[in-house]
């Protein structure tokens, strides 16, 4: 399995993902963020079923990045507990992960 992952992020809206995006990507800490708007997420948060709109960030980046990720994406979000997961990428085009080895070793 390779190192590199792929981190998915809701935020409230598409200003916050662009200043999540930035950050990650100027910071080498995300290779690439695509920034997906139109989520419409139903979950149960406080007690209640919730449905709000957001944006999902597909982030790419490298398993020894995480923590640091998540610490930079806490210092920005808005939410109290925001949706970080790590998904493993198993195999990939040797150029395109190549590239986001390279591009997160600022």
């Amino acid at each position: 399995m390779a190192e590199e992952i792929i981190i998915l992020i809701t935020v409230s809206s598409s200003d916050e993902g662009e200043r999540i995006a930035q950050a990650l990507v100027a910071e080498h800490l995300a290779a690439c963020v695509n920034a997906i708007p139109g989520v419409r997420s139903f979950f149960f948060w406080e007690g209640k079923a919730q449905d709000a709109a957001e944006v999902l960030l597909v982030c790419k980046s490298r398993m020894s990045l995480l923590e640091k990720v998540i610490g930079r994406v806490k210092s920005l979000h808005s939410y109290t507990v925001p949706e970080i997961i790590a998904l493993p990428i198993v195999a990939g085009s040797p150029g395109y992960l190549a590239w986001v080895n390279d591009s997160t070793k600022g």
